[in-house]
């Protein structure tokens, strides 16, 4: 669905009509200033995240896991 120039016109004229004339750049320099943010946001935190490959050590993880059995009743007496 693509705005041609008559739809884009009545867009600005209802925001016209419901901010006023004097807000609409403020509106439009806040909204530039969120999407700066969230950018550098994004950035920020794609620097921050390591790639898998060097965070997975070199075992599976599994025989640190295993615990050592506990001895049975019959094993102690030995």
């Amino acid at each position: 669905m693509r705005l041609g120039f008559s739809e884009l016109l009545v867009i600005l004229a209802i925001f016209m009509l419901l901010f006023g004339a004097k807000r609409l750049p403020d509106l439009a320099e806040g909204m530039g200033k969120a999407i700066r943010n969230f950018k550098r946001g994004m950035t920020d935190l794609d620097d921050d995240v390591t790639p898998a490959d060097k965070q997975v050590s070199s075992g599976s993880g599994a025989s640190e896991l295993k615990q050592p059995a506990e001895a049975t009743p019959a094993e102690r007496k030995s």
